[in-house]
């Protein structure tokens, strides 16, 4: 009697209510297995689907041993040989203009003819008058022998030729200044004067240049003098002739250095047979100084310059985590020496036939494979010249 009792108490649990509750939640932790084992599936099936990314594209250039002398770049002005603007030391009318405009004239050439009708006049006056005085003082002298005049006479008459003699001359050194001639051989420039035209005392009449030889004139860092020495080569070029090089030497070192700039001007003589360059024009030149070496040498544009130092990518041959041949980058520091258009020497770091990149070097890091294409490569011009567009 007491037993049933006991088993019909309803708060105690039954047995298969706690059953159930542990079949709902081994079928809740079979469910969530289940939605992440198939997320895993999920995953990791994407994840072998995707393709490790390509080794970045890079081109190459074998570091070269090529011939090098130091030279030192500046900039310059174009001078003639001689030059001069012309002008007229007297004050007259222009009766005729006997050159044009970029003609060639020889020394003592007449280039322009001034109105000088009344001073060739007064030239006659004055050399009648000196004749005059040369008559009487040849007279005076008979009359002297015969004791008919005395010597002051004479001397009178001899002060009178010399000062009749010096108007002559004055006179006709105004008339020679109205006729302006070319001091020296050359080549005219634009002429402006014309017939009928007043011109006054030191108005410009042509430029005249003499362009056979031609001086260019440009600056060197005072650090730089000992190495600068009469008859040094040097090489310019000019924007009007693209890819041409003119030759000349050095002719004059300046005596001082400016104050200013600490800069020391240097003078250089080069030939112009043609005539191709002008006075004036601006020139880049290069100075040769010292003796020629070889150097192991690469394009500047594969040399990343850092505040630690002067890095280059070396391509190294090595294999990949297979076994099958591979090509990676190899960061390398160097130094650099004397740079020369777009390429740069290299004193420490490389050896003569070393293969380096050249560009891509950005996507690049130590280790990093990599491919090589070098159907473009960048400039690597010892003497570039400037594109027109």
């Amino acid at each position: 009697m007491a037993n049933s009792t006991l088993s019909s108490d309803p708060s105690k649990p039954r047995p298969r209510y706690w059953l159930r509750i542990v079949l709902v939640v081994l079928g809740a932790i079979l469910l969530i297995g289940a939605v992440i084992g198939l997320k895993v599936i999920f995953v990791m099936n994407k994840i072998a689907s995707f393709k490790p990314p390509a080794p970045p594209m890079v081109s190459t250039a074998k570091a070269e041993l090529l011939e090098w002398r130091d030279q030192i770049d500046t900039v310059g002005s174009l001078r003639a040989w001689r030059g001069a603007d012309l002008s007229t030391e007297a004050a007259g009318l222009a009766r005729a203009v006997r050159i044009q405009s970029g003609q060639s004239v020889a020394a003592g050439q007449v280039l322009v003819e001034l109105n000088a009708d009344s001073e060739r006049a007064q030239l006659q006056a004055l050399q009648a008058a000196a004749d005059l005085s040369r008559t009487v003082l040849a007279r005076d002298k008979e009359q002297l022998a015969a004791s008919a005049v005395s010597q002051a006479t004479i001397d009178a008459d001899e002060a009178d030729l010399k000062n009749k003699a010096a108007q002559v001359e004055q006179e006709r050194a105004l008339v020679e200044k109205k006729v302006i001639r070319a001091p020296f051989a050359g080549r005219a420039g634009i002429i402006t004067v014309m017939p009928g035209q007043y011109l006054n005392t030191g108005d410009k009449i042509v430029t005249l240049q003499s362009v056979d030889t031609v001086y260019v004139d440009f600056n060197v860092p005072q650090r730089e003098l000992s190495r600068v020495a009469l008859g040094a080569e040097v090489n310019l070029s000019v924007d009007a002739w693209p890819g041409r090089a003119f030759a000349g030497k050095v002719t004059a070192i300046s005596s001082a250095v400016d104050a200013g700039t600490r800069n020391v001007l240097v003078e250089a003589t080069v030939k112009n047979p043609k005539h191709e360059l002008v006075p004036g024009m601006f020139a880049k030149v290069g100075l040769l100084v010292g003796t020629k070496a070889k150097l192991v040498t690469i394009p500047q544009a594969a040399v990343a310059f850092n505040p630690y130092g002067a890095t280059v990518f070396v391509v190294d041959q090595g294999k990949d985590d297979k076994g099958a041949a591979a090509l990676t980058a190899k960061q390398v520091f160097i130094t650099t020496g004397a740079t020369r258009g777009d390429q740069v020497a290299v004193t420490k770091g490389l050896s003569v036939g070393d293969v380096i990149v050249t560009s891509g070097q950005l996507k690049l890091k130590n280790g990093s494979p990599l491919q090589v294409d070098d159907k473009v490569q960048p400039p690597n011009d010892p003497n570039p010249t400037p594109q027109e567009h």
